[in-house]
């Protein structure tokens, strides 16, 4: 992976508070649906895997980030620590959305992360199920932006 000068704190090796932190910073990039803001998070020449496609760059997270928002709209996510190591971090997500007919959906997931030591995802690998839900079983009901901080966490919502 490319080196690279830029630095994202928190900065491996991660302790349980700042793998926490690192987490919430993501979930709140992801919630401003900012794909160029989103991007910086990662290496210039980070990996993904999301779901069965392969992105690999800056300019192709930026692309996929931005047709994602398109199709999932008033997107709301929710991302949880799993564990985490020197350089490393598991997460279990869910996040609601619905497509351009109304039909709502929960997408339930898992990712793992690996961080430079500048604190910049190089690689992130994606597993994610989408479940089709009424609004009425929606539970993430606050503004578009960053979730606040009394909203539930996903343990807290059985989810």
């Amino acid at each position: 992976m490319t080196t690279n000068t830029e630095a994202r704190p928190p900065l491996p090796p991660f302790t349980a508070d700042t793998a926490k932190q690192k987490v919430r910073l993501a979930e709140d990039g992801w919630n401003s649906r900012d794909a160029q803001r989103v991007a910086l998070a990662y290496t210039p020449d980070s990996l993904w895997r999301n779901r069965a496609e392969f992105i690999s760059g800056r300019e192709q997270i930026v692309a996929f980030l931005e047709r994602k928002w398109r199709r999932e709209l008033d997107y709301r996510l929710i991302k949880e620590l799993w564990a985490f190591s020197e350089n490393r971090i598991a997460v279990r997500f869910a996040y609601e959305w619905h497509d351009d007919s109304g039909q709502w959906f929960r997408s339930y997931g898992n990712e793992n992360w690996e961080f430079s030591a500048q604190g910049l995802m190089q690689a992130r690998h994606a597993s994610i199920n989408d479940l089709p839900i009424t609004e009425a079983e929606r539970k993430f009901h606050w503004p578009q932006g960053r979730r606040p901080d009394e909203h539930p966490g996903l343990s807290d919502l059985g989810l």
